[in-house]
């Protein structure tokens, strides 16, 4: 097609222009590097808990670290973004399970994910699965709600209602060692074993590498009671196993001049059965869904001078699945969809200080998405989009402003049927943030930013459901916070609070509406949403080898459909909404053995758009405790932990129909050396 070859020339030059940037890896020579220099300290023990990041933008921004997946014994991505206030991530249950994140309810197609520093995406339905992604390699997590500080990023992150940052570990070579291994294997209920490895190799003074890889299968066929009236039986998950493969590459340079080089190449490959919702005096279920994902991003980075700094992005990412299912219904017994999609993308930001407290910065973003299914008569999209986002802070004493004004313009084109209109839009951010008194780390805070989604190849042209008369879901956000950083008392570290209270309104809302016939996507519906965000920590020395930490956030939510004065669910929380969520953690570490002890809860929610009883789900509370040790042989590291999820054997819905697991164990070991 003309516009597969416009799309592959034009990526094709786009390439060539990124790579021209640095036009040659100099000649290695002794000075700094990525790794850099070697020091050799006396060995000290730290018995305090580092304070979390102090939040001084306009924007909320929360953070977990390496430190804090340790200590609460984290082992999964869902489980840490849970602990960001604010969140709701959908869990369909188990290992394989989908796990989608939306930011107060915003969406989960508003929030960007970003893996080190680069946009993941998904054109086929806007939505990324954040199960995928491992912990094993992360140093940190943050939540972005509205947009971070930093002005040096791509136009595509400034799009978002927020943005979920994962930054994986660089290598980090101590006592002069040129390499470093480690071996994680877990095992736990449900069949579940996750061996893996990584790797890091020093290439050179300047030049280092990291190779992470592994494989998780579980049967997934947990236990649960199914209630029917006054029937109670006792039921198990079918066609809940998974198999998944994981892989990823980085190579780390830094050239003479001190810009750096990041290259990764990853690859993701799943099977698993899909189990369902559970059905009455049916619990069989058939169908399979395989994913693989390869993506290869290249990020780099020079600063000219203290007043111009300069960031590239070059990305390729490739996505594949099949979707089967094996039923009567169907006229060969079986059904089969695979899809296919691709998307070419390249970023470059500048950042300018022309004077003291002064920064500007322009980012330019350009790539396509294609999308090619084996469905009859498919409309075979390509999109092709460009955002500029304009960027400006000044501060002044103990005032800091921020603005963005986000350029957006999106044309595609088809092989069949209907071509959706051009989309043109500016979309603009202000905030502020005021330290009141100089003495205090106090900070007061407000933003205001407006932005927008574009419908989804789904949205678009899936099936008879597709809509290409469908306008962009548009939302507005309003927030007012506080955050306060402190020691009121001698017996602890620490004290860290924050307060956030926020107005979110959804307009022109994308969702499936009944036509005469058939489903069909349809703009409608508008969306108020009102909230309340509270986090706590503080560190509690005991004694000079035992520290206690503490840590809770507490969000209130009322997300209600304005939409239609006339209709019964008008004013109404919206489907799988709670108006009180939380999660609260502690962790005692000492000499001889580590615990930690969380708990996540959630109020009631409805699966439906009308409140009415028989469309209630019970709120829950779940506890999870941990044990760990770590120790030290001969230059290893081995590092135990044990773990119980769900201690008191809950049995709760994230979403209707789909239990989640009851109480289960983990076991963890692993060596470094």
């Amino acid at each position: 097609m003309k516009g597969n070859n416009q799309a592959y020339k034009l990526w094709l030059c786009l390439l060539c222009s990124f790579l021209l940037l640095p036009l040659e890896i100099q000649a290695q020579e002794k000075g700094d590097s990525i790794t850099g220099k070697v020091h050799k300290i006396d060995e000290v023990t730290v018995t305090a808990r580092r304070p979390p990041a102090k939040v001084t933008t306009g924007s909320p921004v929360q953070l977990i670290n390496k430190e804090d997946i340790k200590n609460l014994g984290l082992q999964n991505m869902a489980d840490a973004v849970r602990r960001f206030a604010g969140t709701n991530v959908r869990d369909y249950g188990g290992i394989g399970g989908l796990k989608t994140v939306s930011i107060r309810n915003l969406g989960a197609a508003h929030t960007a994910v970003s893996y080190d520093g680069v946009v993941v995406s998904n054109s086929q339905a806007g939505q990324i699965d954040i199960g995928r992604f491992s912990l094993d390699n992360v140093s940190s997590l943050s939540l972005a709600i509205g947009q971070d500080e930093n002005l040096l990023q791509p136009a595509r992150l400034y799009a978002s209602a927020g943005v979920l940052s994962i930054e994986t570990e660089k290598p980090v070579f101590e006592n002069g060692k040129s390499s470093l291994s480690q071996i994680p294997i877990r095992g736990g209920a449900f069949g579940y074993i996750a061996p893996s490895i990584r790797r890091w190799q020093k290439l050179g003074e300047h030049t280092g590498l990291s190779v992470d890889a592994s494989f998780i299968r579980a049967d997934g066929n947990y236990p649960f009671t199914l209630e029917n009236g006054k029937y109670i039986t006792q039921e198990k998950r079918n066609n809940s196993d998974i198999h998944t493969w994981q892989g990823e590459a980085n190579l780390f340079h830094t050239f003479h001049d001190e810009s750096t080089l990041d290259v990764k190449s990853y690859y993701f490959y799943s099977e698993r059965g899909l189990p369902g919702a559970v059905i009455l005096y049916n619990p069989k279920a058939e169908e399979r869904l395989w994913d693989e994902n390869f993506f290869t991003q290249a990020r780099y980075k020079k600063t000219f001078s203290p007043k111009w700094t300069l960031q590239a992005q070059a990305k390729f990412n490739h996505s594949w699945n099949k979707y089967e299912d094996t039923d009567v219904k169907y006229e060969n017994g079986k059904q089969t969809d695979i899809n296919r999609q691709d998307e070419y993308y390249l970023s470059a930001a500048v950042l300018y200080q022309p004077v003291k407290g002064l920064e500007l910065s322009l980012a330019q973003d350009g790539f396509i998405n294609t999308l090619h299914t084996n469905i009859n008569d498919s409309p075979n999209p390509v999109r092709y989009s460009s955002l500029t986002a304009l960027n400006a802070r000044y501060q002044w004493g103990r005032i800091k402003l921020s603005g963005t004004l986000v350029g957006t313009f999106i044309t595609e084109e088809v092989k069949a049927g209907n071509t959706p209109d051009d989309r043109k839009r500016l979309s603009p951010t202000l905030s502020v943030s005021i330290q009141p008194w100089k003495e205090e780390q106090l900070y007061v805070r407000a933003m205001y930013k407006n932005t927008f989604r574009v419908p989804t190849f789904n949205d678009l042209y899936y099936l008879r459901i597709g809509n290409t008369s469908l306008r962009p879901e548009k939302a507005r956000e309003y927030n007012i916070g506080v955050t306060w950083n402190g020691k009121p008392f001698s017996f602890t570290d620490f004290l860290s609070i924050t307060l956030d209270g926020y107005y979110n309104e959804v307009t022109d809302k994308i969702v499936a509406f009944p036509s005469t016939y058939v489903w069909k996507m349809q703009n409608y519906g508008t969306v108020h949403i009102t909230g309340l965000d509270a986090t706590m920590a503080t560190s509690i020395p005991v004694c000079p080898n035992i520290n206690v930490g503490l840590s809770g956030n507490y969000s209130w939510q009322k997300a209600i459909d304005m939409t239609n004065p006339d209709a019964k669910n008008y004013k109404d929380q919206l489907p799988y909404t709670p108006q009180h969520s939380g999660n609260a953690s502690t962790t005692i570490e000492t000499p001889w053995i580590n615990v930690g002890y969380s708990l996540t809860g959630v109020s009631e929610r409805y699966y439906m758009a009308q409140n009415i009883p028989v469309n209630k789900i019970d709120g829950y509370v779940e506890h999870t405790a941990t044990l760990w040790r770590e120790f030290t042989m001969k230059g290893c590291h081995l590092r135990l932990q044990a773990e119980v999820i769900n201690l008191t054997d809950k049995q709760y819905d994230v979403i209707k129909y789909y239990p989640m697991p009851g109480r289960s164990w983990r076991i963890t070991g692993v060596l470094r050396f």
